[in-house]
């Protein structure tokens, strides 16, 4: 790889909004999500807010934001350690197949490794099958099966 065709990997930063929006409007399309604005620019302040548990990384190839992975720190009583969970990851589909997730992953699990976490956590659905091949190759897939639940109608 030549060094303008470098990948970067770098904290969301203010200058990124409106690309961030971009991709991240097309991950919730992905999912099928309604659109919604309201989710996305309160995702947005969570993200720019120092204080917010929910963190961002970009990666950019020649100045263009082509990945997004959003991200938090999650602790687990039961192992008694801390680990990075990767609530969000997406990459331009135009751009995947070019190691965008991998790298966004690496560096996720590079962080962990330097905060001393106990690793990198995430769920995909359960037909993203292109995504489940490269996550094949980065971790392994748990037993664990998740549940949702609406909350109770208030009393």
């Amino acid at each position: 790889m030549t060094e303008q065709n470098t990948l970067t990997v770098r904290p969301l930063e203010m200058a990124d909004e409106a690309r961030w929006r971009e991709l991240f409007r097309a991950y919730r399309e992905f999912y099928e999500l309604e659109p919604s604005e309201a989710v996305v620019s309160t995702a947005w302040g969570w993200m720019m807010d120092p204080t917010h548990e929910c963190k961002a990384l970009v990666a950019e190839q020649q100045g263009t934001l082509l990945g997004i992975a959003h991200h938090r720190r999650v602790s687990s009583p039961y192992t008694a350690t801390t680990s990075i969970f990767l609530d969000d990851l997406f990459t331009d589909p135009a751009a995947r197949g070019r190691g965008v997730g991998r790298a966004l992953i690496e560096r996720l699990q590079a962080m962990a490794a330097a905060e001393g976490r106990s690793g990198v956590e995430w769920v995909t659905a359960d037909d993203n099958l292109q995504a489940q091949a490269l996550y094949n190759t980065l971790a392994t897939r748990a037993r664990w099966v998740t549940y949702e639940a609406d909350p109770l109608p208030s009393a």
